[in-house]
């Protein structure tokens, strides 16, 4: 097992349409764990979530919360980032940022499509600045 990079969980964590796992906590203190389509911009990641969700209500009481990504395959790697999100609500950001978002997982040309559907009022666009990272390759060599 060795460390990553910068650079290396950067280009791990974008690579593909790997799925980040982001985790909350609930008001009651239990976990909520579940998956996101996501994209790295400097030192935050964006995605996108309801308002009414878990997710969107345990974000709007406490900003803190961690991702993994990690692949499938030996020698298996990840990345773990912790973060402390700030809730955006303006449309045409959110808009450009989800149809980047849909773009990464769905194809450019379908892009757009996960745009219009994701920026509405109903959703938050989720920028949290990464505070921590822990970036593992090979861990099972």
């Amino acid at each position: 097992m060795e460390k990553m990079t910068d650079s290396e969980w950067r280009a791990f964590v974008c690579e593909g349409t790997r799925t980040g796992k982001a985790a909350v906590v609930r008001r009651d203190g239990t976990p909520h764990v579940t998956p996101i389509w996501f994209l790295l911009d400097g030192d935050d990641v964006l995605f996108n979530t309801a308002r009414d969700s878990v997710k969107g209500r345990a974000l709007a009481r406490d900003p803190r919360l961690s991702i993994c990504v990690d692949d499938q395959t030996p020698p298996f790697s990840y990345v773990q980032l912790q973060a402390e999100a700030t809730l955006i609500e303006d449309l045409d950001e959110m808009r450009h940022w989800a149809t980047l978002i849909g773009g990464r997982y769905m194809g450019v040309e379908r892009g757009g499509e996960f745009g219009a559907r994701n920026a509405v009022p109903t959703e938050y666009l989720v920028r949290a600045r990464i505070t921590k990272v822990i970036a593992e390759r090979a861990i099972a060599e």
